[in-house]
């Protein structure tokens, strides 16, 4: 292995990043994104038509946007420009767009290619539109967040949207031997070492070179690091999750629904995913007395004690120990019998009650609390359920305007199999009083 402590390359190979040196040179020698750049994929028979639109890029850090964006220009023979929305204002923007309408005079057409485009706020985002209407930038915008909520709609319109995926553990084993291949030689790591690299770069490209280069730099000549050495080495690389953005939606969406499609194993992993990404557990704790009463509701009347209960055991215990209690009720609501009869049947009410005004109630079941309202007639005829024989009077509750009307519906699952025994017990007698009174 001391090969490869001993190469002494060029100063200015040495000062390059190692991602900057196996920077792929044509599109072929690109890793990952096959659905793309493999045979018939999406970017190659944009290429073999000799036409190229606007794009929006996709994906994931280290997945090969910005390089993809530089052959294709190489590939049409555009001038490549690149900026970041991160250090660019209007006044440069003007002056790339004047620059551009230059170069378009003189025959030469622009790749503008914009990192991070979603920073851009909503009117600078509509400056690219006149530019690109008249042809004189193809856009390339490239953006780690769903361009569905960061994006104008205008600029949507005028793009073809691109998703760049994660590199597997495949395309990054190659990344690995080829940054080895460069290297002269094989990185320190026994087996199981290898694979937990791969593992920590996370579906990123650039950050497995950069856990190479740590790997270099850190480790004696002669030295072979298993798993732990390794750790011990590049310390941990957090994972790709951003609290405020889409990595947080899309794992509380997959919490969300494994529990809704009674996996706790798979509820657990997303649950441990997002603690371990630094999520706070009060949010997960609050996801999970909601999912109690939208998914579970009185199909187990019990899961939102357990929710509220865990909630405030975790407010007790803290954490770590306080994580344990969210843990069980996971496990908890992903068994429970499901139901959302409760949350159908409460949209159904609000969305009757927001659309049919104000209708009085029956004056059955108002109030009398002056003589005046008792000679108009509030109160007159209400009778008393417990008096009844079954505590049960028929009455019709609804106002008179919109009739009975029918929002809940239990399902035959959990307790609600008795509840729906109920609500027929008391369609019957309601019925039978409607029949009598017939």
């Amino acid at each position: 292995m001391s090969d490869l402590f001993a190469a002494d390359p060029s100063e200015t190979d040495r000062a390059r990043p190692l991602a900057d040196q196996l920077r792929p040179k044509t599109l072929d020698e690109v890793i990952g994104q096959t659905h793309l750049l493999g045979e018939g994929g999406t970017l190659r028979r944009m290429l073999s038509s000799g036409r190229l639109g606007s794009l929006i890029l996709w994906g994931p850090p280290g997945t090969g946007k910005t390089t993809v964006a530089r052959l294709l220009a190489d590939q049409i023979d555009f001038s490549f420009v690149q900026i970041s929305a991160i250090f660019s204002g209007v006044a440069e923007l003007k002056k790339v767009f004047e620059k551009a309408r230059f170069e378009r005079l003189s025959g030469h057409r622009t790749l503008l290619f914009v990192d991070e485009i979603h920073r851009f706020n909503r009117a600078q985002q509509d400056s690219f539109l006149p530019v690109m209407e008249d042809g004189t930038v193809t856009l390339i915008g490239a953006t780690t967040e769903n361009p569905s909520f960061e994006l104008n709609a205008a600029l949507l319109s005028r793009s073809q949207v691109l998703r760049f995926e994660s590199l597997n553990l495949e395309d990054l084993a190659k990344l690995l031997d080829r940054a080895e291949t460069l290297l002269g030689d094989k990185l320190p790591l026994t087996d199981e070492a290898r694979s937990t690299l791969l593992t920590l770069a996370d579906g990123d490209g650039r950050a497995l070179l950069g856990l190479v280069e740590e790997v270099l730099a850190s480790a004696s000549p002669d030295e072979v690091l298993d798993a732990n050495s390794l750790l011990t080495v590049v310390q941990r690389r957090a994972p790709i999750y951003d609290k405020a953005q889409d990595g947080h939606y899309n794992l509380i969406s997959a919490l969300h629904k494994t529990i809704r499609g009674s996996d706790p194993d798979a509820a657990l992993y997303y649950f441990a995913r997002m603690l371990d990404a630094g999520e706070d557990p009060l949010f997960l704790a609050r996801r999970l007395i909601r999912m109690a009463s939208e998914d579970i509701g009185l199909a187990d009347p019990q899961a939102l004690n357990l929710a509220v209960a865990a909630r405030d055991a975790y407010q007790m215990l803290g954490s770590p120990e306080g994580e344990l209690s969210l843990a069980q009720v996971v496990v908890y609501l992903a068994l429970a019998p499901k139901s959302n009869a409760v949350y159908t049947a409460y949209k159904a009410a609000v969305s009757l009650a927001k659309s049919t005004g104000s209708p009085m109630p029956p004056m059955v079941i108002l109030n009398a609390p002056t003589k005046l309202m008792k000679g108009e007639g509030y109160g007159g005829g209400y009778i008393y359920d417990h008096d009844t024989p079954d505590a049960f009077s028929g009455q019709e509750y609804f106002p008179e305007k919109l009739g009975r009307q029918k929002f809940y519906q239990p399902v035959e699952r959990g307790f609600e199999r008795d509840l729906k025994k109920r609500v027929d017990y008391f369609e019957r007698l309601r019925a039978a009083k409607r029949e009598a009174e017939d």
